[in-house]
């Protein structure tokens, strides 16, 4: 699997992964991400160098994933206490196949995980919508510990966070930073 930091040229791209995985979570039940995501904060994030596309076999093909992953603790969502604690933040994993079954969304979260350790953080961590149990369930499942629901409008409605402590992990991607 090759990385690599998506550039402004891929804000269409970034954008039709959002409408995918918003349809494809409409038909789960589920009104996640069913508003489009502010342009000039993906434009923010993809010039911080935060944003992350995943590819098959080489950059000339489509992505098959993307991730944002930063240092920046929303104080909506995560205690003074927690926000001193060194920590790397998931935003926005999105698979172009939502819900195949590959484990491609385990491996993207042991590379944060791994990014994190190497960055010295102690944690890895992240929100989920307040009302997908599901996805829940799926960080549960992958070594992440509920801390807290936070409820209201402060939230945005992903209000569910939860962390797992940062760990090396060589899943074989090999791109920025390997």
């Amino acid at each position: 699997m090759k990385v690599t930091r998506a550039t402004l040229e891929d804000v269409p791209r970034l954008q039709q992964f959002r409408r995918d995985a918003a349809a494809w979570l409409a038909g789960q039940g589920s009104d996640q991400w069913s508003t489009p995501y502010p342009e000039e904060l993906l434009h923010a994030s993809i010039e911080a160098g935060d944003v992350f596309l995943f590819h098959d076999e080489s950059v000339a093909q489509d992505p098959v994933a993307t991730v944002t992953l930063d240092a920046h603790a929303d104080p909506a969502l995560w205690e003074p206490e927690e926000i001193e604690e060194r920590a790397l933040y998931v935003h926005k994993l999105t698979l172009a196949r939502p819900g195949g079954g590959s484990g491609l969304g385990t491996r993207i979260l042991d590379w944060c995980g791994d990014r994190a350790a190497r960055a010295s953080a102690r944690w890895l961590r992240l929100d989920a919508w307040t009302a997908n149990t599901a996805l829940q369930d799926y960080y549960r499942e992958r070594g992440f510990t509920h801390l807290r629901t936070v409820l209201g409008d402060e939230a945005y409605g992903s209000g569910w966070v939860a962390q797992r402590p940062a760990c090396h992990r060589d899943v074989g991607f090999h791109g920025p930073d390997d």
